[in-house]
């Protein structure tokens, strides 16, 4: 017995999840940071039928000497990415423990115009000491604090995107009107470190909300769409998924396949010899295709998706694009987007109303 259809995700970033991933990478080490580059990949995930993409990110670089990997920051590759695709979900993953919630919610609100809705937030936290520096702001060392900057961050992007509601915007050439100011609101947010009046420079996204995954041990679960949950085994992430309260559930997965050059086991040893993989205390599958798609299914019980983060992009991405989706959807067990459908509706989520309409609303009920 099975469960129900998964959401794949995958993360796109870098040549893959391994530090030294890109010693087996198919390309050019020039080639990397070039929109050919992120294109094709998130070509293939597209067609491969993928529900979504990430895109890691940080202000400071991944890795460590001797495996230093460059990066382009993830909000301007989702928008490039977002402009060469059609159906599938792109998530960027934006740390707001030092950045301005503010500047964040209208850069992500832009991205869901730019995709047509189909445009998510993965809210991560800035954790070493040396990306305070690289800011200007002082140090948040403190796990809780680092949590509450990523609680009051998503709060405030959350309140500024329902700031326009959805026919604020007029463009009336007639009487030269482009909106109605009575239908843009200030937020009056204030929190421990900051406050933010508003409202937005961006009106309202495609999706009325972003679809936000996280860590619900990091941000309140009431403000999520998509929980990322951990565990080493089966047992651990089934216990994180009945735990998560959130509409939607997604387990965090690295693997490394076997491939017709060389089997997973081989190609981890190989990467191995230079820099060790990083224990991140997720869900690790090394071995065949076949194998994965039998882990799947059996996480299908419990969760309602995976992201997957592949050893190497260049040779475990086709392996799962050729034989482990389409042995999914043969069992029924991959759910795939379809064209035309932004990324709320690909997971089966509602468009949310607009906080101050629905509030209007309300009180004119109340005063009948």
């Amino acid at each position: 017995m099975t469960g129900p259809a998964l959401h794949l995700a995958v993360e796109i970033d870098g040549d893959g999840a391994h530090p030294a991933a890109w010693r087996r990478a198919a390309h050019s080490p020039d080639q990397l940071l070039t929109p050919r580059r992120v294109a094709q990949v998130a070509a293939i995930a597209e067609n491969a039928g993928f529900t979504l993409i990430t895109l890691d990110d940080g202000v400071l670089p991944p890795g460590a000497s001797p495996d230093p990997v460059g990066r382009i920051g993830a909000v301007e590759r989702a928008a490039f990415v977002a402009a060469s695709t059609s159906t599938i979900g792109i998530a960027p993953v934006v740390p707001v423990t030092y950045a301005e919630p503010f500047h964040v919610s209208s850069q992500l609100a832009s991205l869901d115009h730019i995709s047509a809705g189909r445009a998510g937030w993965v809210v991560t936290e800035e954790e070493r000491p040396e990306a305070a520096r690289v800011w200007g702001r002082p140090l948040i060392a403190d796990a809780a604090a680092r949590a509450r900057e990523s609680r009051d961050g998503v709060e405030v992007a959350r309140a500024l995107w329902d700031s326009w509601e959805d026919d604020a915007v007029i463009r009336s050439v007639v009487t030269s009107r482009y909106l109605d100011r009575e239908r843009l609101h200030y937020i009056d947010f204030t929190g421990e470190t900051y406050a933010v009046k508003g409202p937005a420079i961006v009106p309202r996204p495609p999706q009325g909300q972003l679809v936000v995954l996280g860590r619900p041990d990091r941000v309140p679960a009431a403000q999520l769409d998509v929980a990322l949950v951990e565990g080493r085994d089966l047992a651990s992430v089934a216990t994180a998924a009945a735990t998560a309260a959130t509409p939607r559930v997604f387990a965090e997965v690295e693997v490394a396949l076997d491939t017709p050059d060389a089997t997973a086991a081989e190609r981890v040893a190989d990467l191995e010899r230079h820099t060790s993989w990083t224990d991140r205390g997720w869900l690790r599958h090394v071995g065949s295709a076949g194998q994965l798609v039998a882990r799947l299914a059996e996480l299908s019980r419990h969760v309602d998706g995976v992201r997957l983060h592949p050893l190497v992009l260049d040779e475990d991405l086709p392996v799962l694009s050729r034989v482990v989706l389409p042995a999914l959807s043969e069992r029924r067990l991959a759910a795939r987007p379809l064209p035309g459908t932004s990324l709320r509706s690909a997971l089966g989520l509602e468009r949310p109303a607009n906080r101050f309409a629905a509030a209007a609303v309300a009180a004119q009920e109340d005063a009948r």
